[in-house]
């Protein structure tokens, strides 16, 4: 009766070969199906957990207690930049399965070779050594009393293990790490949002939104797309997927599931911040990245009790070390296509990344985002019109367009970079004629307004060839 239900040939036909064959293409349709979700689901958790890292667990709650009953507006921003581009950028890399370079290269090869330079040179130099620093803060000193370079070295040592044995990342990670991870965070979210009575601070916030989109920034997200979406792609290359359009179906479903997922995690952590409001106090006179961990434990605490500790410590410590890993492997990823797939170079990169770590791992997390900003100011603009050009189809992102639209960004990026600097009070001048400018978002109408011309010139030049 399955025979019949299978292929009408298997009840009717003499051929019994006929009905094998029909059966077997038809059971290996139905497994290759089934491989297919596994390596997608699998690819989405190992996303996630590349993505959320340090600063995606210790911003949100501090955000959200800041804007109190704004909190919505908040996380509307926030989710923009870092969701919603980052999201884009694994998209991007489902359309291209290439490198980093190929982000960048219709500007120039020149250009998109400095740009991964400095996005990896600022990868390793600042995100991946703030994991450790926040594992250190937050998990171990208070529990062991270590100092940070003990810390930072054994931290270190074990990404890089992970990162020499990078064809075993994307399934251990996926596998057993992010399930982890995710059921600690809703255990605190799920909890949190429910143990209390909701009451909450005003917001300090004058423009929400705005505030909730740089603070997005200094996840690191969107770089971080361009980062471990090249990961993604190598790694389904090594576990033997060949066709393209597999592999950009796997990449697209497992973005979209991992972007939902960050949603959902970033939403509740600010709305357990905003809730908690009037239960924790948190000393404003503490440095940024104290009032963050000091909130978040209070907030674990309220929520698990005792054992809230406990968990926050191994939440942080796995959240911090997978993003870590992302890190270093897309690195020497880079470096190693840099050098014609030299594995030396690869491995020569992975140890120098690590020695980076742990030398600038020894900061506080305070320091590593002081000098993270004005970094930002200038390459996070720079990064999302590279993902957003990538994303849009090709007919409206000719090689034209993307040299006018990265050139405006990089001009009208300057003002914002120099006002991180300190050097606000010189360049009010000039900000006051650039519209967002006040907002560090003078970039933004530039570029879409050269965008559009940029586009409109393109087809007027086609029209006149026809």
């Amino acid at each position: 009766m399955n025979v019949f239900f299978l292929d009408e040939r298997c009840f009717f036909s003499d051929d019994i070969h006929i009905c094998h064959h029909t059966i077997f293409t038809y059971l290996s349709n139905q497994f290759s199906k089934m491989q297919n979700r596994k390596e997608t689901l699998v690819t989405a958790f190992a996303l996630f957990s590349l993505f959320f890292g340090a600063g995606n667990l210790l911003l949100p709650p501090l955000l959200g207690y800041n804007a109190g009953e704004a909190w919505g507006w908040v996380t509307l921003g926030f989710i923009i930049t870092a969701v919603v581009i980052p999201i884009l950028g694994i998209l991007a890399h489902a359309k291209l399965q290439g490198t980093m370079f190929d982000f960048g290269k219709k500007v120039s090869p020149l250009f998109s070779t400095i740009y991964c330079i400095i996005v990896y040179l600022i990868s390793i130099t600042i995100p991946s050594p703030r994991t450790a620093s926040a594992t250190h803060e937050i998990a171990i000193h208070p529990t062991f009393g270590t100092s940070p370079l003990l810390t930072s070295s054994i931290y270190f040592a074990l990404v890089l293990v992970f990162v020499l044995n990078r064809t075993k990342i994307l399934n251990f990670i996926g596998k057993f790490l992010t399930p982890f991870i995710v059921l600690i965070l809703c255990m605190v979210i799920g909890i949190g949002l429910f143990s209390n009575e909701m009451t909450m601070n005003t917001s300090i916030f004058k423009a929400p939104i705005v505030d909730g989109i740089l603070e997005g920034y200094q996840t690191f997200d969107a770089i971080g797309a361009v980062v471990v979406g090249a990961v993604i792609i190598i790694s389904l290359n090594l576990r033997g997927h060949t066709s393209f359009e597999a592999k950009k179906e796997i990449i697209t479903k497992s973005g979209i599931i991992a972007g939902s997922g960050l949603f959902i995690i970033y939403a509740g952590l600010i709305a357990v911040g905003a809730f908690f409001g009037a239960d924790i106090f948190v000393d404003q006179e503490l440095s940024s990245d104290m009032q963050r961990a000091s909130l978040l434990r209070g907030i674990s605490i309220a929520s698990l009790g005792t054992f809230g500790n406990s968990v926050l410590s191994v939440l942080i410590s796995l959240a911090c070390f997978t993003t870590a890993v992302g890190i270093i492997t897309g690195t020497a990823d880079y470096f190693k296509g840099l050098f014609k797939g030299s594995q030396l170079a690869y491995v020569l990169t992975g140890i120098i990344g690590c020695a980076i770590g742990i030398l600038v791992g020894q900061l506080d997390f305070h320091s590593i985002i002081v000098i993270a900003i004005p970094a930002l100011m200038i390459i996070y603009p720079i990064t999302i019109v590279l993902i957003l050009l990538n994303v849009v189809p090709n007919n409206y992102a000719s090689s034209f367009v993307f040299r006018a639209v990265v050139i405006t960004t990089i001009l009208f990026s300057i003002p914002d970079f120099l006002g991180s600097l300190g050097w606000g009070t010189d360049i009010a001048p000039i900000q006051k004629y650039i519209p967002l400018s006040e907002y560090s978002m003078g970039w933004v109408l530039p570029a879409l307004v050269v965008f559009i011309l940029a586009n409109l010139k393109s087809g007027f030049r086609s029209v006149q060839k026809i």
